[in-house]
């Protein structure tokens, strides 16, 4: 978070035109510790999505904090993807881009299957309901995507609606395509279950 915070600094003055920096900072960092009260638990290590929510939940925290002080939601969806991009882009490329080819890789899309038929069951929902449910997606005949994942219900769609988050959960949304993009994904997604549609529409390929 900390690191975050000092990415965004110039454009929290030039975009967000706020100059006490510093009770930003300290106001970002009061409402993280809330945020990370409220993290569900939807499985720990043996969960994929648990690493989302510890990835992603921080820019609740800062969404919070500069809605208070008037920033829009669109200005406040700028700094974060390119704060957020920025920080990926700090990680060495060639641990970007192992990471991409691990996902991309067979072995991981069978992990995948397994966790997503996981998810749609009973027993997981009920042991973690505030967890997301989805399917994996194999390509057709004339797809140009390697995979997909159909997601039918989001942990950050539920955890929105519980704590009153609904109109920055968009900018959550937006960070996925900068993620996928600096390890070497190329994402293709055209709806989300935050824009009304009935699943998010994640398609995957290796970008050339």
């Amino acid at each position: 978070m900390r690191h975050r915070l000092d990415l965004a600094e110039a454009m929290l003055r030039e975009r967000a035109h706020l100059s006490d920096i510093d009770g930003i900072r300290q106001a970002v960092t009061d409402e993280f510790d809330i945020v990370l009260t409220q993290m569900p638990y939807v499985g720990g290590a043996a969960s994929r999505m648990s690493d989302f929510f510890m990835r992603l939940i921080g820019f609740v925290a800062i969404s919070r904090v500069l809605r208070r002080h008037g920033v829009p939601l669109a200005v406040i969806g700028e700094i974060e993807r390119e704060t957020y991009k920025a920080q990926l882009l700090d990680e060495p490329e060639v641990e970007r881009l192992a990471a991409g080819r691990q996902f991309m890789s067979p072995g991981n899309q069978a992990l995948l299957r397994e966790q997503a038929a996981l998810s749609a069951t009973s027993r997981h929902q009920q042991a973690f309901p505030e967890d997301f449910v989805y399917d994996f997606v194999e390509p057709g005949p004339g797809d140009s995507f390697e995979f997909g994942i159909d997601y039918k219900a989001c942990g950050f769609c539920k955890f929105a609606t519980r704590h009153g988050d609904e109109e920055i959960l968009p900018n959550i949304c937006g960070l996925d395509f900068d993620a996928y993009a600096t390890r070497g994904i190329h994402l293709q997604r055209t709806q989300t279950l935050a824009g009304g549609a009935s699943h998010c529409n994640f398609r995957f390929s290796r970008l050339r």
